[in-house]
């Protein structure tokens, strides 16, 4: 995979030279800014679904089940509301973007029945968001902005049993794994994503079902794009679900040479220090992180103020753990303006010599 060219080396050659000279500025959240147009059945179903008929295909996938809360599904029938969404996160002073895709694979889709639409929910969703980055990069040559194509953990593990009476049941396997992030990778390339990130990671063996497939289409089209690793420590336990230390997590996934590595959601910034720190002091490659704001209270609402969030931020990048750094859950573009204003003069994380034990 890392012997392949570039699929657009220019693109690359400027994240590169971003990187080198400050830290980098990643979106927020996407559901938080979904959730605030309330909308409803109607609202995700528009025109296309309206009757629970997918006139594209001919017959009811989505007839039977209700599409709220689906928000990939908006990037085909409210594309208007996601492409406001990006445009107010590249105005807030991101550098780059992840399109709406968390969800957007054949195995989440099932959900709603709709897993036929996960190539098209990639690629329209990239499309999407390539606009928006082009429209802020000809408005500020000097200061490019990039798309990153998410890949989400999927609704599924590959490491655990659904079935507490029953701990060897799995009901996903690695190959049906990577045969739907493959397809996901496919769309997000094809519609035009300059990086692919394969985030929010709770199962480090779905992760490696992802860099698998990822590895397999590069090699198909002869040519790559950067990957970003992000995963997920769900408690103060400082493990992954599927069990694992950051110190741990960061060298299974090490071999994809990854352009940057790092946590995002379940916990906020300040929770997130010591694995970050972890992962800084180990990482041969750049490190990203977007934590929530702060955790959620008993409304399931996020109460961290982009003020507070951004302090705690600007105390890791001045402490030199960053390289890219945004938002997840509960973040608004006011969260990433103040971020992007509290590490603005501080210098990215340098990245380590590679000792001959390391090489």
């Amino acid at each position: 995979m890392n012997t392949l060219p570039w699929l657009h080396p220019d693109r690359v050659a400027l994240l590169e030279a971003g990187l080198a000279r400050r830290i980098l500025i990643l979106d927020g959240a996407m559901g938080t800014m979904i959730q605030a147009h309330r909308l409803d059945e109607s609202g995700f179903r528009g025109e296309r679904f309206k009757d629970g008929l997918d006139s594209h295909v001919h017959h009811d996938h989505a007839g039977g089940c209700d599409l709220k809360g689906d928000n990939d599904l908006l990037t085909l029938t409210h594309p208007d509301v996601i492409r406001e969404i990006h445009e107010g996160y590249y105005a807030a002073g991101a550098d780059l973007v992840e399109t709406n895709t968390f969800n957007a694979t054949r195995i989440s889709q099932t959900d709603y029945h709709l897993q036929h639409l996960a190539r098209e929910l990639n690629l329209e969703a990239a499309k999407l968001a390539r606009s928006a980055a082009d429209k802020f990069s000809a408005q500020t040559p000097d200061k490019p902005r990039f798309v990153v194509g998410v890949l989400g953990p999927t609704s599924r593990t590959a490491s655990l049993s659904p079935d507490v009476n029953d701990p060897g049941f799995r009901n996903v396997t690695f190959e049906e794994l990577a045969e739907g992030y493959a397809e996901s990778a496919g769309g997000l390339i094809d519609g035009g994503a300059d990086v692919l990130m394969v985030e929010t990671i709770f199962d480090t063996l779905n992760a490696k079902a992802a860099l698998y497939a990822l590895s397999e289409v590069f090699r198909t089209r002869g040519a790559r794009l950067p990957i970003m690793i992000s995963g997920t420590i769900t408690d103060r336990s400082g493990r992954t679900l599927s069990g694992q230390t950051a110190e741990a997590f960061y060298y299974s996934v090490r071999h994809a040479n990854p352009l940057a590595v790092g946590f995002n959601c379940a916990l906020g910034a300040e929770d997130l220090r010591p694995h970050i720190q972890t992962l800084a002091g180990i990482a041969d490659c750049r490190i990203t992180t977007h934590p929530n704001a702060g955790l959620p209270n008993a409304f399931a609402e996020y109460d961290e103020t982009p003020e507070h969030m951004a302090g705690v931020i600007g105390s890791f990048a001045r402490e030199g753990l960053l390289n890219i750094v945004g938002g997840c859950c509960g973040t608004t573009p006011a969260h990433i303006a103040a971020i992007a204003t509290a590490v603005a003069d501080c210098a990215p994380r340098a990245l380590p010599a590679l000792s001959t034990e390391a090489a």
